[in-house]
């Protein structure tokens, strides 16, 4: 079986103090940014390079604390693949969101709020991954750590 290892982000601005998380529209699902750890990447290196190439996002703050992974399966050319993404969260200016230009592996994107980005989803795990980061990023803002 053959294994990838993958790192995405969850990106976010603030509006009116609400988080609102980009997805993007990939042929069949919405999802966050997401890519393949290339050779000498860390990371945040990856989520660095995946978020300017998939949505010409350059200035974002990785917020500290926020780490989860998924794991999942896929068929690809008659082979099973074994994936595994470990999502950072990344926060970006109101300026910057006007700034987004996908790639030519997507179709579309949006900024939605939590409740509206929830039902955008098709995966369980992408729900779960959204359901941490808003409350983490709730628990954050409580501790006043949150710009």
């Amino acid at each position: 079986m053959i294994e990838e290892r993958s790192c995405g982000a969850l990106i976010f601005f603030l509006k009116n103090n609400i988080p609102n998380y980009l997805l993007l529209k990939y042929p069949t699902y919405w999802g966050f940014v997401k890519g393949n750890i290339e050779k000498n990447e860390d990371e945040r290196k990856t989520v660095l390079r995946e978020t300017k190439e998939e949505a010409n996002i350059s200035k974002i703050q990785l917020i500290e604390g926020f780490k989860e992974e998924i794991g999942y399966f896929y068929k690809f050319e008659g082979k099973i693949i074994k994936k595994k993404v470990i999502f950072l969260l990344g926060k970006i200016s109101e300026e910057e969101s006007k700034k987004v230009k996908i790639s030519f592996e997507h179709e579309a994107f949006k900024f939605c709020n939590y409740e509206d980005a929830l039902k955008m989803f098709r995966h369980k795990n992408e729900k779960q991954i959204l359901e941490k980061a808003d409350k983490f990023l709730k628990e954050y803002k409580k501790q006043k750590r949150l710009l």
